[in-house]
């Protein structure tokens, strides 16, 4: 019988850069295999099986607004429907697809289509009836003004 010393992994002595580039690879990998195997004679994706496609989202305050910033390419703004509910507001839509492919196979359709939803906790308080959305080159702002009780108050000090 023959000892042999312990060794780390290998993958362990990678940098932590290089071990997250390492493991985005192999979800792609696995995403990329799952989407074939679940592609529609349509030539849709499988994901848009697994839950359809969400916009990425940004979401900052400060000391007057929450703002939201949603990607939403290629949409139109009647397709897209805005509301605010107990707190969370709901980002939904459909992005529809701008004209068929007649007559010709398709080679690669990586672009989602589809119906979408995103909610997203609102983290205060905030003015209902100012709420501002605008859309500009596939991004959509919704602007939700913080209501008085939520912004933040200067508390004077007196002395005595």
């Amino acid at each position: 019988m023959t000892l042999t010393r312990w060794q780390r992994p290998d993958f362990w002595t990678q940098s932590p850069v290089r071990r997250i580039t390492s493991l985005r690879d192999e979800l792609d990998q696995l995403f990329g295999w799952v989407d074939r195997v679940l592609e529609t004679p349509d030539g849709n994706r499988g994901t848009q099986f697994l839950g359809g496609w969400l916009p990425a989202v940004d979401l900052y305050e400060n000391k007057d607004n929450v703002v939201v910033k949603a990607e939403v390419p290629g949409m139109k703004k009647e397709d897209i429907n805005i509301s605010l509910h107990d707190g969370f507001l709901t980002i939904s839509g459909e992005r529809k697809q701008e004209q068929k492919y007649v007559e010709s196979d398709m080679t690669r359709s990586e672009r989602l289509l589809g119906r979408f939803q995103r909610t997203i906790n609102v983290p205060c308080k905030v003015n209902s009836e100012a709420i501002k959305a605008t859309y500009s080159d596939g991004l959509l702002t919704v602007t939700l003004p913080k209501a008085e009780e939520a912004k933040p108050k200067q508390i004077p000090i007196s002395v005595k």
